[in-house]
């Protein structure tokens, strides 16, 4: 016992010490934490599940210095990791955690697929039902789906999509024996580990979605309005646009801007509106504006394809930028800002 001890990561043995701890002293040693470090220990405790009193015993030695006497036994669990969080930032909040905690851990079983190239996954899949390949892409990193998804055939890829975005929860059983036998073709020689929920839906969709080119999500699109209007609609909802930058707060406007070229940006200003022309320019500095202005000036036509291709790295930048967690975007049925 004491061996295991001495193999578990730091992020494990904080799991370990809150699973002994009172619900209410562990919610309160949690709120210490960021989210992101609130996910990864939750993740723990879902793997942990129990430890045996020896074991906690010495990680509460090693951190707390003291000598835990007793038979006690650690408890852990998805049901004790969602207690904890509802305790740690309340329900709502403690839901959307989970999500992802649970989307992360899925997404393990198929990170052996993150070295290998998009037309070698596409490879792989060739023959599988849609319902198969949508549920690799749907727990694939997006930037890693999207290029497979855009590769198949556009019967295929409308079908697939469509799958994506009204996929429940998957049966763990179903997520190991899909990665088994792909790592198996692949030749991957590691271990899956132990499956969790996988869950799809629209928001995994939309992700991939988010970065595909421009036509492919054009075509996409008109596709899923033929089969499944209503799953069209809702992606449309929730997709992010070039229009949706007066939605984010100053700050996250900035930090949007200093990535993107103003020769990029003056080719996507072309035809907005004056709100969004007004939030680009006022969170520039004075020379960066005056650069835009002298960009915007000596632009004639430009074809609407291009338009849409700067607009599209737009919103593919803030994207990235919501995903590492350094901006928070407004949603469809959050309070928006008026500009």
């Amino acid at each position: 016992m004491t061996d295991l001890a001495t193999t578990l990561s730091g992020t494990q043995k904080v799991a370990v010490v809150l699973m002994s701890m009172d619900q209410q002293a562990a919610a309160s040693v949690m709120q210490q934490f960021s989210e992101s470090e609130a996910e990864e220990i939750a993740g723990e405790i879902i793997k942990l599940r129990r430890v045996e009193s020896a074991v906690a015993d010495k990680v509460m030695n090693e951190y707390l210095e003291l000598t835990v006497k007793g038979g006690w036994s650690s408890r852990g669990g998805k049901d004790f990791a969602n207690t904890l969080l509802e305790a740690s930032f309340g329900a709502e909040r403690a839901g959307d955690l989970m999500n992802r905690v649970a989307s992360n851990m899925a997404g393990k079983a198929f990170e052996f697929l993150d070295s290998v190239e998009p037309a070698q996954i596409m490879t792989l899949l060739d023959g599988e039902l849609p319902q198969t390949i949508a549920l690799v892409l749907a727990h694939m990193r997006p930037e890693h789906a999207s290029p497979v998804l855009a590769g198949l055939d556009e019967d295929l890829r409308t079908e697939v999509a469509q799958c994506i975005g009204t996929m429940g929860v998957a049966i763990p059983e179903a997520v190991r024996v899909v990665a088994d036998t792909l790592k198996s073709r692949a030749g991957a020689v590691t271990s899956t580990g132990d499956a969790v929920e996988a869950v799809g839906g629209v928001q995994p969709l939309v992700e991939i979605i988010n970065r595909a080119d421009v036509a492919t999500e054009r075509a996409l699109l008109e596709q899923l309005d033929q089969i499944d209007p209503e799953l069209a609609e809702e992606v449309r909802s929730r997709m992010l646009t070039f229009a949706d930058i007066v939605k984010l707060e100053k700050r996250d406007v900035q930090q949007v801007l200093r990535g993107i070229d103003t020769g990029i940006l003056a080719i996507a200003m072309k035809g907005s509106t004056e709100a969004v022309i007004d939030v680009i320019k006022s969170n520039l500095s004075e020379r960066n504006r005056e650069i835009l202005e002298d960009e915007a000036s000596s632009l004639g036509p430009v074809r609407a394809s291009q338009v849409e291709e700067a607009r599209a790295e737009v919103v593919r930048a803030i994207r990235d930028l919501e995903a590492q967690g350094s901006i928070t975007v407004q949603r469809g049925d959050e309070d928006e800002y008026v500009y």
